[in-house]
């Protein structure tokens, strides 16, 4: 695997190396010695995987409260998505930016979005599935999101999001300087 630093301290793509023949491939998209190489998480509890019908579908901004803060490693494994990260931790240098890539069945690449760290995207294909492991259980009571089209985040979407299809709760989530 190559494990690429984004300019988010902890954020990083990671691209499975492929090993082909005449059969296809085989490539690994996990490896505890690897992610630990690395400085990364290697325990992960959940394995979570989301449907989406419709391009233009945008999911997040979401994130679990500490001390049930989760680390996703995020890959589609159908269609395409611009995935995102936001430092919302607030003494980091970085806080409130953020770090998109696109992450496609055909590209395999990953997203590893540690702790402190709200998640989302936005769906650039019909029928994209999206496959993450996250490193601790959903905690209903931890749940916690920013509005995708935050002003003091600035996420610039690659599709318009005036006609997106977001869930009324993810509409919901507050401005950050409400």
């Amino acid at each position: 695997m190559m494990f690429t630093p984004a300019p988010l301290p902890g954020v990083f793509t990671i691209d499975p190396a492929l090993i082909g023949d005449s059969r296809g491939f085989f490539a690994r998209t996990f490896c505890t010695t690897e992610f630990a190489e690395h400085g990364l998480e290697t325990t992960f509890v959940q394995c979570n995987s989301s449907g989406n019908a419709y391009r233009n579908t945008v999911r997040g901004l979401h994130f679990q409260r500490p001390p049930h803060e989760e680390v996703k490693v995020v890959r589609c494994i159908r269609g395409a998505i611009f995935d995102v990260a936001v430092d919302l931790r607030p003494d980091s240098a970085t806080y409130l930016q953020w770090f998109g890539a696109e992450l496609t069945a055909e590209n395999r690449r990953m997203l590893y979005v540690p702790r402190g760290f709200g998640h989302g995207y936005q769906t650039l294909s019909d029928n994209a599935e999206v496959l993450y492991q996250v490193s601790d259980p959903y905690t209903p009571a931890a749940e916690g999101g920013c509005r995708f089209d935050d002003p003091a985040i600035g996420v610039t979407w690659p599709l318009d999001t005036s006609d997106a299809v977001v869930s009324d709760k993810d509409a919901a989530w507050p401005l950050l300087t409400e």
